[in-house]
């Protein structure tokens, strides 16, 4: 990652220009907060990929402008949505530091959220190609986000997660803003239609790998993670470890096992029992494998692109996906 951020150095720097450009605002406590927000950036993946993604599909030399409005929108729209999330879940920590949600209140969260959603929404309406197709296609995205969100949250209350169900869960909460990213990032750079279909269905691939990446996370002890970990049972969530894991039993232990996921809220203690289920039928193990699978996938993808170093850098961000440790 230190080689693609290096070599990304000077786009991301026009990225963040537009980002912290787009969230001034004259209002003291909102523009304190944003300021202390961007403080602390994340990984940035989304708007890495657009703009790889600009430069492999597209034939000049540096991106146009529309490329980096599109990237930083991919990052105001995806910190919107973790600003929404953490009142959702009622999470007390991001990035290592507080939430907003815990030092503000959900209320403030949620209108800061909204702030940053409208910023994304008119950085996509100052660019210059396709600014409605692109526009349609972010609303898309906010619709996958909140549907990904809200069968989560009834699947919680069942805990009768298929495989599916799971698929459909990450794509609309993780996958899809992956997708929109590379599909701005071709739009924007005029690529032919097969190498927009390429780049799309490269980072929908990447995207359910990254999401399963983090569901791992949540079965391992991972130091210096930036964030709670062994949370995801607690909400009652069933993920790709604990679904392999069921893989491997007969139906009788599978019941059994999703009535102590539907159980948790009185019997929280249940939740060490369903790990060690998962340990012992190797479900961490297993999920890894689905999740190399879709990175194999997503490589495959980028076989329509002719030889850069983007493209060797999309590569290697689909393998750092699968071997991160945070």
């Amino acid at each position: 990652m230190e080689e693609i951020v290096a070599y990304l150095q000077p786009g991301m720097e026009r990225v963040n220009a537009y980002i912290n450009m787009a969230l001034l605002s004259d209002i003291p406590l909102l523009d304190a907060t944003n300021r202390s927000l961007r403080e602390h950036p994340g990984k940035m993946m989304r708007p890495m990929l657009s703009l790889l993604v600009a430069g492999a599909a597209g034939e000049a030399t540096r991106p146009p402008e529309d490329a980096y409005r599109h990237a930083a929108a991919t990052e105001l729209l995806h910190n919107a949505t973790l600003l929404h999330d953490d009142v959702v879940d009622g999470a007390t920590e991001r990035r290592g530091m507080p939430t907003v949600a815990s030092l503000m209140g959900g209320s403030t969260a949620v209108l800061i959220g909204d702030y940053w959603l409208e910023k994304c929404l008119q950085l996509i309406l100052g660019a210059r190609r396709e600014t409605e197709r692109v526009l349609r296609l972010f609303a898309q995205t906010i619709g996958h986000l909140t549907e990904g969100e809200l069968l989560q949250m009834q699947k919680a209350t069942t805990a009768d997660t298929t495989q599916a169900d799971y698929l459909r869960i990450i794509y609309g909460k993780t996958a899809s803003l992956f997708e929109s990213a590379a599909l701005s990032a071709s739009i924007s750079v005029g690529a032919p239609e097969a190498v927009e279909r390429a780049m799309g269905d490269f980072a929908y691939q990447v995207g359910l790998a990254f999401q399963m990446k983090d569901d791992i996370f949540d079965y391992e002890d991972v130091a210096d993670l930036g964030k709670p970990v062994g949370i995801d049972l607690k909400e009652q969530k069933i993920t790709q470890p604990l679904l392999c894991a069921l893989e491997a039993v007969g139906p009788e232990e599978g019941a059994r096992i999703r009535a102590l996921v539907r159980d948790i809220p009185d019997h929280p203690e249940y939740v060490d029992e369903i790990r060690a289920f998962v340990k012992a039928q190797d479900g961490i193990q297993k999920a890894a494998l689905v999740m190399d699978s879709y990175v194999d996938k997503a490589i495959s993808c980028l076989d329509i692109l002719p030889d850069s170093k983007e493209k060797c850098y999309l590569a290697k961000l689909a393998r750092y996906v699968g071997k991160r440790n945070k």
